[in-house]
């Protein structure tokens, strides 16, 4: 039986910042969350006409500025050329190219938000890409479900797009991924014209909100109810969801004045201690997590765990315990990249391997894709997990820093 959760989405005072919160609860404890700061804009899934402005063939990478002074980081190892606006005898970048580009990824510490060629519309059941022109599919979905799936669709593989099925089409009728699957494709053929008539830094198109954004990301069949204060993202949120009876899943407005929403799911503690490097554990172990430019480090420490009877089976005990925490801090905190962990030392081998089965286990379970890579000589494991966005650390301490910087002037 599937775990059930709630999406929370409302608004909240953290620290004099007014803040939009979407928070994920799964087995009573809060499990992700996603801020926006009330006005502030995103960049990502934004599509761009951006201008060439550098080709660095050395680092084999170009900066596309995508509006006055937003440059953007784009690799020139993906497949295919973009999209040119502007007339051109060749599919080769040179600089002044006007392309068509998306917003993959946002700026990250000192890093430049990143671009791509590769547009992505994305559905409730499908993605339809501009290149990678095959169909692919959700690691999550099991094999029978590819095989019902794959006939319905690969027929209307034109060569013009991809296609990648979400988790949420297991649920879906093919009658359903035909009519998502020529919307998606209507919607590219009018940004592709629109492209056309538009002139450079023209946003072609917007990222969706925030709170949409995370609906999109969540197999809606997991959730017991979708929860929020908001009136108007009460009826937006309504209007997402509103699939087929059986399968809609219950949006909830919020009323009761003399208990807010956030003080309900201690939403602020929740968040003060999402962004405590000190993370306690059930058995008195403790974790340290501490993020730094090129990596997160994460330290395991035994605390106050008092059986120490056999060394051996306690050591083993935390490191199982703080593997589990680890997996649920990474998806928590959204930390990503390289990630460094130094377990309790173990001897023996078979507790080496069964620890790294366990937490790559443990792992799965997060919808951004996390691997355990290895256990270096020195007992040290090394995770990596995909970057999307900010972690929660970043989100918070940005703002901050252009307040400060902005009143140092």
């Amino acid at each position: 039986m599937k775990k059930l959760s709630k999406l929370i989405i409302t608004h909240m005072d953290f620290q004099g910042e007014n803040l939009l919160i979407s928070a994920k609860e799964e087995k009573g404890r809060i499990c992700q969350f996603n801020i926006v700061r009330e006005g502030e804009k995103k960049l990502l899934g934004n599509i761009y006409i951006g201008k060439v402005k550098n080709i660095k063939k050395n680092i084999h990478c170009a900066f596309i500025e995508i509006a006055p002074g937003e440059m953007c980081y784009y690799s020139m190892d993906e497949k295919e050329p973009p999209i040119f606006t502007n007339p051109k005898k060749d599919s080769v970048m040179k600089i002044g190219d006007e392309v068509v580009v998306q917003v993959s990824r946002e700026g990250i510490k000192s890093k430049l938000p990143s671009v791509t060629g590769n547009l992505n519309f994305t559905g409730k059941y499908l993605v339809l890409t501009s290149q990678r022109k095959e169909l692919g599919f959700s690691a999550k979905l099991t094999k029978e479900e590819k095989a019902r799936i794959r006939p319905v669709l690969e027929e209307h593989l034109t060569g013009q797009e991809g296609i990648i099925v979400r988790t949420n089409a297991r649920d879906a009728s093919s009658q359903e991924l035909l009519e998502e699957l020529t919307r998606l494709k209507k919607r590219y053929e009018e940004l592709r014209d629109r492209a056309m008539s538009r002139v450079c830094y023209s946003l072609l198109e917007t990222g969706l909100p925030e709170p949409l954004r995370i609906l999109q990301g969540v197999y809606v069949r997991d959730l017991e109810e979708i929860l929020t204060d908001d009136g108007e993202l009460y009826s937006r949120i309504s209007e997402e969801v509103s699939a087929e009876k059986e399968k809609k899943v219950p949006v909830r407005l919020y009323k009761d004045k003399l208990l807010p929403l956030p003080k309900l799911y201690r939403l602020e503690k929740a968040l003060e201690e999402a962004l405590d490097r000190k993370v306690w554990l059930k058995s008195g172990g403790f974790l340290v997590i501490e993020q730094t430019e090129a990596f997160v480090s994460i330290d395991v420490n035994s605390g106050k765990f008092s059986e120490k009877k056999d060394t051996r089976e306690t050591f083993r005990k935390i490191n199982l315990e703080a593997a589990r925490e680890i997996a649920f801090q990474l998806r928590l905190r959204n930390l990503s990249g390289i990630i460094l962990i130094d377990f309790i030392n173990m001897e023996a081998e078979e507790d080496k391997k069964e620890l790294l089965k366990f937490l790559q286990g443990c792992l799965k379970e997060d919808p951004v894709k996390a691997s355990v890579v290895d256990m270096t000589p020195l007992n040290i494991v090394e995770v990596t997990r995909k970057k999307v966005q900010k972690s929660l650390g970043e989100e918070m301490k940005s703002r901050r820093d252009v307040e400060k910087w902005e009143k140092s002037l």
